[in-house]
């Protein structure tokens, strides 16, 4: 298959901060999350909340399906590998270790453990996207993770994870997130935000189900209370949340975006500490970082003569071409 020679991404449509906002509503998941720990399983979360969503999305599916239908092979690959690994595998392996780790109510870790996802989300542009990438991105990305990394542990020194199971479940559903990222961008031209976020719901309600039956869970709930969390999780940050995310990367670089995506931990922090856990000072400093860093690489692709990250339109027509 060979590709149109893409064109820029125009400055003055570039949308990183719409990105960070979207990510930054992810983080207010652990607010419903909290008070499912311990009487809900990870796969009936997941399963339940795919649900939901399915349901109130039910009206823009027949639309979505159909453009569906006149995307090329690759941008359908792409649709199917977002609703099952960053929608439905992702939020499993994730849920599994909030639940771990909110046990001794440390509700920071599994969120921090994300400051590995720009790494894989920019290697996936460079290598699907054909981004490139100036030296003065650095400027902006080493301090972000330096940041994140300052918020991951409480002694940056003396480097520990609470449980090596959290960090590795973490860890694995950061690189499910990152293949999101590039695969949402790939396909953005394609199909409006609406459209690409009724079609992750629709194709990882499924997958949560098969997973949900082979753990051996049920697919619901226990009682009233624990529905309504479900139904608050599954209508915040999730349905608004990637509204406002794939509004933002129709027109933000994959590699911008996954920088703006460490909104998320920042949040993350801030939401873990209403819920009881306490940060370090090096652990605030990583807060102001993490923003700075995130603002001004926002500021610096909106005003720059010269941008950081040059993005590229795939346009992917909806025929695959056959190389002669």
């Amino acid at each position: 298959m060979t590709l149109p020679v893409p064109r820029p991404l125009s400055r003055a449509r570039d949308l990183t901060w719409v990105v960070a906002l979207g990510a930054g509503l992810w983080a207010t998941d652990a607010l419903f999350r909290k008070l499912l720990v311990g009487t809900v399983a990870a796969p009936t979360l997941v399963f339940a909340e795919h649900l939901v969503l399915v349901i109130v999305t039910l009206p823009f599916l027949p639309r979505a399906l159909r453009t569906l239908r006149r995307c090329s092979r690759s941008a359908k690959v792409a649709v199917v590998g977002i609703g099952v690994g960053a929608s439905a595998v992702a939020t499993t392996l994730f849920t599994y270790a909030f639940n771990i780790s909110a046990k001794s109510y440390d509700f920071v870790t599994p969120v921090v453990v994300q400051h590995l996802q720009p790494l894989f989300a920019i290697t996936g542009a460079m290598l699907l996207l054909r981004e490139r990438i100036r030296a003065r991105f650095l400027f902006f990305a080493v301090p972000a993770l330096v940041g994140v990394w300052l918020l991951a542990f409480p002694q940056p020194w003396h480097v520990t994870v609470s449980g090596l199971s959290v960090a590795l479940l973490a860890l694995a559903a950061a690189a499910l997130w990152a293949a999101g990222t590039v695969l949402g961008r790939m396909v953005a031209p394609q199909i409006d935000p609406v459209q690409l976020t009724t079609l992750r719901f629709a194709i990882g309600m499924p997958t949560a189900g098969v997973i949900a039956v082979l753990s051996g869970d049920p697919l619901w709930v226990p009682n009233l209370s624990s529905s309504g969390a479900v139904i608050g999780l599954a209508l915040v940050p999730s349905l608004l949340a990637l509204v406002v995310y794939y509004l933002g990367l129709r027109r933000t670089a994959a590699a911008r975006a996954t920088l703006a995506e460490l909104a998320y931990p920042l949040v993350g922090a801030v939401v873990g500490i209403l819920l009881g856990t306490h940060l370090t000072g090096s652990q605030w400093a990583g807060v102001v970082v993490v923003a700075a860093a995130v603002t001004g690489l926002s500021w610096h692709e909106a005003t720059a003569r010269t941008q950081a990250v040059v993005a590229r339109h795939p346009e992917i027509t909806t025929r695959e071409h056959v190389p002669s």
